[in-house]
Parts: structure tokens; C-alpha cells; sequence
């Protein structure tokens, strides 16, 4: 008879996505900086109170100030009618636009093209298309915007939709199955590993405009069980020394992977965000790389509870069990979880080459990373944001000049991280991370760069940078030079932690900062920074100028960011399952897929998801009549007690009875023009 299963239900603090209960560092949380910073603005300006106008305008670069002027200035950029909030399951966007869903998660996509069933298995999951799509980027072949290969990252899976066994169980979405006597079923976690990591699709639109996969021997997945080479000032260090790989040069498998980023030389980096859910390890004392990355005797994956095949893989799964078991570290797998929190570079043309995680990009819960324009004969400049509560915004500047003809992922190599410091004046400074320097010493536990990379978090808080509000995505604008990140929210600060004008405490909708380099070099160590919008509902939120926002731009937890082209701005909202359509999110609806004019600041929806979805990975092809958008854990909203009755919230994108399933939107104007304009 078929194995039965128990519901193993998730820490409520992994389900909210809750890190570990941390107070920021004696340092102005970003909230306080903000408000001390307009109301010095207020002050020079001789006013008694401070306006909302005075509190978005005033620190505007030259470059955009002209074209900023007015602030209710209608956007030459956004073309289209914005879409109305809605809930249903579905996607909505404008008229005279066309959505194709491609590529969904158990699509086949290599190997021996295996057709998606529910009943699929790990070596199955292995050879279609991961779950959960996120970032994502187009890869034109041969310049052409038909023809290309996508490759998106699969952040986590939701065990209960992956697995036939867990039907008619009450499980919430960050559940798991566990058999009668509380282990893990070994296949199930199996398949949960080969359902996270990258795809790579060689896509191609036909001659009717339906875009479909190429069977190419350059499709391929990259999972939570792959090899990966280390690379950078960790590479052999003895605390990457495993049982698997006792010389500390290799790592099996990337996990999280939520945003992106894209190399000038055309590789793919892949970006590990909340590795930490899946280890466990002893309790007691521990090293500060686990407690300050929230590792604790608690997993919520739980994989390490599943009964391996000793003589296939040692290790395969109780490497995710972080507890010392023997008298060396190259006996068990104590240093496992120094293995992630990396950035992954992957080559989506060569698919021999093995993905290589570069350390000297600090290792923190990576959401993206975000490239300035590469110059020649100059360092290579990019950002990556820690989207944690209370965490940093982070730069590297690469030691060796950018070449086009050499160019390669050693440039990543070596360099300075860096991390941000906003002033109450709307200046900033870039912290040098490096030994002897802002405080990094020896006797403080950072004698090494490499120390310093391995706890960057904690580097970074006695470097005295601003702890922020979840730091998301970020988007470089192509015409100003000017980088925008996303600060989804941050319910936690306390009200004595607010003040001004802008009282955010708890602070439940998030915004997006936007900064200038000084001189627009982004190899400088200082920068001018100013709000770009203020999250929140309709006549609460606030736009570039301070006008609040309309019905048309309201939104909530502002996340991935992308330019296009023509400058517009795409924002896409992940207000998380929890909170989606209840209490103060209802008048948002369902997430949605906004556009912004970073001169004038209107915002304006364009694209409703389906229930219980995120609405991320927004990338386009190269003349921009194509835009890719990933819809990721459509259904998660559905309570644990209607997936046992068989009622989800969400059955997209194949309809009743169907499992819901995340994939990938192709939007396209029905007269071939540019989407958006």
C-alpha cells in the first residue's frame, strides 16, 4: 500500500519569512536618517513645517532636474491605460496587449525531455523546468530579439504542490511531508533539491509570434546538487573544508537563488538570498557565520532528515545537518553553510562549464547584483543589497581594469566591498571592508579579507554602515547614471525609531531610494541620495515630488526593478502570501507589474498576477516588443486547511483541477510596438 504521511508544519517565523529578532547596530536606522535629513531641508528653507514637496524634492541631479520640473507632469514614457487593482486569477494588462505563458515549472526542458505529471519523480524534476521562477535574462542570439536564451533562477519549491503524497494533507505552503516516524521520504527531498537552482532555454518565436523552447544542447539545469567550483580570497580557506570537499575549492549545488545580475562579458549570475532555512545545526554555541545568518538548531526544509543511499552519495542529504559529528572539519559538515550566501556565475553557452561562486562578493542573503557600464581601461563597478531587515547595501569595485577583449569572472576576483552609509543630508559614503580599515581588525575577529567575506554582515556592522529596510533589487538608469534600489518593507522598527514627517514605523509598504555617484563615478566613495517613491495606498503613498499617489500607482513592497530602453522604470510588487488581499494589503489586490518615469515620477499599473503570486524576473529582448515576466508560487495563499479539501486559491495557469504552477509570461502589443510605450 502507498506510504502515508504526517503534515510537518513550518516554524511560524520561517513562514512569515521572518529573520532572526536582531537590533540594528548603534547606528540611525534608515527611517531616522530620512527624517532628519528633510528636516534640515525644511530648515535651510525657513519653513515652520515640512511640506511633502520639500520632503521628495530638492536634491535632484542636474542632469534630470529640467525634466523633473512640475510635479504633476503627465509621462511621455508610459503609454498604455493603467490596469485596475484586481484579485481574480488571471493576468490582466492593458488592451491591445497579448500574454503567451511559456515554460512552466515541469516543462520539459533537457535530457530525455521527460512530459510533466504530477507523479514525476526527482530524476524527472532534474530534466525540466525548476520551480518557482525569479530573475531572469534574455540572451540574444546573435543580436536578435527572436531568438535567445533565457536563463531564470527557481528560488525555493512548495512541497505540498510538488508532491502527489502530500494530497489531502493540511499544509501550508512552507510545510513539508514527514513519514510516520518524523524523517523525510528520501525521493521527495530529491525532487525538492532538483526543483531549485537555474534553467537555461533556448527559446524561439515562430512565425505567428508564439515564442517555444529549442531542443539545445545548451538547455540545461543547474540544481542544489551540482558542483560548483569557489573562487576568490575563500577558496581552500579551512573553514570551507567539508567531508565532500576537504580541500574547501568546491561547492555542491546553489540554493535561493532569487534576483540576478548579467556580466559585461555575458555570463549569468545567479544569487543566493534565504540559504539559511535549509541547515540545521547543533545547539549551543556556534561560530558568528552561522549565528549572524540566522542558521539555527532548526531547519525548516528539514532535508537533512532524509535516509540517503550511503553507498550512491555520502552526504547527500546530512550535509544540510551543520552539527559537528566528527573530531575534523573534513570529517562532517560543520562548514556546509559557509558554502552559500555567494554570488554564482554561470556561462549559459557553454554547458560543460561548471558554475563558480565568487566570494569576494561578500556573502550575505544576496537578492541581485547590478553591473554600472563597463569601461574600457577602468575597474568594473557593481551593487548587491542584503534583503534582510536592518541589513546593507553593499558595492565592489574590481583591483584589475575591465578589457573587453580578456574579460572574464577573475575580474570578480579581487577588488574592495563596500558598504553604504546614508547621511541625514543626503550625502553618502561608501565603507571600505577590508582589514584595518573602519574598524576591521584583528582583535575584532577580521585579520583577513577572508574573515571579512565570510561575515561580511558583521563587517559591515562595525564598518558603521545604515541598516536599511530590506534591500531588494536594484536598476542602474541608463541615461543618468543614477542607481535606484528597492526597500521592500520593515515592519519591525520600533516608533521611537521614526520621526518627521515620514513617522514609518512598522513600516508595511516600503519604498525605492535612488542615489547619484559623486562626479557619476561609480568607482567614487561618496554619493547624493534622495527617495524616488514612497510606497503605500492610494492618497498615502508618495511619488518623486511628494504628490501622493493615485488609485493607478498605488502599490505595496516595491521588489524587483529593471530599466528598459526607453527609461521606464518596471517595478514588480511581492506583497507575501500572508498578508495578500487580507487586512491592510486588500486594496492592492493581487501583485502586480507597475511602470515609473524616473523624470516625472508617475507610476502606473500594468500588469494584475493571479492569486497568491509574486510578480517578478522582468527582462526584455533587445528592440523591446518583447517583455518576459515570471510569475512565481502562484496558489501560495491557500491555507492549510482548504489544501486538504482540495480548494486552492489558485489553479493558473492550466485551470481546475490542476496543481498551480509557476512560469513565465510573454507579453507582446498586438501591433508588434515597443511594450510599455
Amino acid at each position: 500500500m502507498p506510504e502515508r504521511f504526517i503534515p510537518g508544519h513550518a516554524d511560524p517565523a520561517f513562514a512569515a519569512n521572518e529573520e532572526p529578532l536582531r537590533e540594528p547596530v548603534a547606528q540611525p536606522d534608515f527611517q531616522q536618517v530620512v527624517s532628519a535629513r528633510y528636516q534640515r531641508r525644511d530648515f535651510l528653507r525657513g519653513g515652520v513645517g515640512l511640506t511633502l514637496g520639500a520632503m521628495f524634492g530638492g536634491l535632484l541631479p542636474a542632469r534630470t532636474v529640467q525634466a523633473s520640473a512640475g510635479a504633476s507632469a503627465a509621462s511621455s514614457r508610459l503609454g498604455f491605460p493603467a490596469v485596475a487593482v484586481g484579485s481574480a486569477d488571471a493576468v490582466v494588462v492593458p488592451p491591445g496587449y497579448r500574454v503567451q505563458v511559456l515554460l512552466p515549472w515541469g516543462e520539459p526542458l533537457c535530457g530525455e525531455y521527460p512530459a510533466f505529471a504530477a507523479s514525476n519523480g526527482a530524476a524527472e524534476q532534474a530534466q525540466q523546468m525548476g520551480s518557482h521562477h525569479d530573475g531572469m535574462h534574455f540572451f540574444p542570439l546573435a543580436g536578435s530579439s527572436s531568438e535567445g536564451l533565457l536563463v531564470m533562477n527557481h528560488e525555493y519549491a512548495e512541497p505540498r504542490f510538488l508532491h502527489g503524497g502530500a494530497t489531502g494533507l493540511e499544509l501550508n505552503a512552507f510545510d513539508v511531508p514527514l513519514r510516520a516516524d518524523g524523517s523525510r521520504d528520501s525521493a521527495q527531498v530529491l525532487k525538492e533539491i532538483h526543483a531549485h537552482g537555474v534553467s537555461v532555454a533556448h527559446i524561439r518565436r515562430d512565425a505567428h509570434g508564439v515564442w517555444q523552447l529549442v531542443r539545445d544542447v545548451r538547455n540545461r539545469r543547474i540544481t542544489a546538487a551540482t558542483p560548483m567550483a569557489i573562487s576568490g580570497p575563500l577558496r581552500g580557506d579551512p573553514r570551507l573544508h567539508t567531508a565532500w570537499s576537504p580541500e574547501g575549492t568546491q561547492a555542491r549545488g546553489t540554493l535561493n537563488n532569487c534576483a540576478h545580475g548579467v556580466t559585461p562579458w555575458g555570463t549569468y549570475l545567479a544569487c543566493e538570498e534565504n540559504w539559511r532555512y535549509y541547515f540545521v545545526r547543533d545547539a549551543g554555541p556556534a561560530p558568528v557565520s552561522l549565528t549572524r545568518y540566522g542558521v539555527e538548531p532548526l531547519s525548516a526544509w528539514r532535508w537533512h532528515l532524509a535516509a540517503g543511499n550511503a553507498t550512491d552519495d555520502p552526504g547527500q542529504f546530512a550535509r544540510f545537518d551543520a552539527s559537528r559529528r566528527a573530531e575534523s572539519a573534513q570529517g562532517d559538515f560543520r562548514n556546509e553553510p559557509h558554502a552559500f550566501g555567494w554570488v554564482v556565475e554561470i556561462d549559459p553557452f557553454d554547458p560543460q562549464s561548471a558554475p563558480v561562486k565568487r566570494t569576494h562578493l561578500g556573502r550575505f542573503a544576496h537578492e541581485g547584483v547590478i553591473f554600472a557600464p563597463a569601461v574600457e581601461g577602468r575597474p568594473l563597478t557593481l551593487y548587491s543589497g542584503d534583503d534582510a531587515r536592518f541589513e546593507y547595501v553593499y558595492k565592489f569595485v574590481s583591483s584589475r581594469p575591465y578589457h573587453a577583449a580578456s574579460a572574464d569572472g577573475s575580474l570578480l576576483d579581487e577588488g574592495t566591498l563596500y558598504a553604504a552609509r546614508f547621511s541625514g543630508d543626503g550625502s553618502g559614503e561608501w565603507l571600505a571592508l577590508v582589514p584595518g580599515e573602519n574598524g576591521l581588525t584583528a582583535a575584532k575577529g577580521f585579520a583577513t579579507i577572508a574573515d571579512i567575506l565570510l561575515n561580511t554582515r558583521g563587517a559591515a556592522d562595525l564598518a558603521g554602515a545604515t541598516p536599511m529596510d530590506r534591500p531588494e533589487w536594484g536598476a542602474l538608469d541608463p541615461a543618468t547614471g543614477q542607481v535606484y534600489f528597492s526597500l521592500t518593507k520593515n515592519e519591525r522598527r520600533k516608533p521611537e525609531q521614526a520621526g518627521g514627517p515620514n513617522p514609518r514605523a512598522r513600516n508595511a509598504h516600503g519604498q525605492i531610494v535612488r542615489w547619484r555617484e559623486a562626479a557619476d563615478d561609480h568607482t567614487a566613495t561618496t554619493f547624493e541620495w534622495e527617495l524616488f517613491l514612497l510606497a503605500g495606498k492610494a492618497q498615502e503613498g508618495l511619488d518623486l515630488h511628494g504628490e501622493p499617489l493615485t488609485e493607478d500607482g498605488s502599490l505595496s513592497n516595491p521588489d524587483g526593478l529593471w530599466f528598459d530602453g526607453d527609461r521606464r522604470l518596471w517595478i514588480q510588487t511581492d506583497i507575501s502570501d500572508q498578508d495578500l488581499n487580507t487586512r491592510g494589503w486588500s486594496t492592492f489586490g493581487n501583485n502586480a507589474l507597475l511602470a515609473a518615469d524616473p523624470d516625472t515620477g508617475e507610476v502606473r499599473r500594468f500588469l494584475v498576477g493571479p492569486r497568491g503570486a509574486e510578480i517578478t524576473g522582468c527582462v526584455g529582448t533587445p528592440d523591446g516588443a518583447t517583455l518576459f515576466v515570471n510569475v512565481q508560487h502562484p496558489g501560495a495563499s491557500t491555507s492549510a486547511h482548504d489544501f486538504a479539501r482540495g480548494r486552492l486559491q489558485s489553479y493558473w495557469p492550466d485551470g481546475g483541477p490542476a496543481m498551480p504552477r509557476s512560469a513565465t509570461l510573454v507579453i507582446t502589443r498586438e501591433d508588434g510596438g515597443v511594450v510599455g510605450a
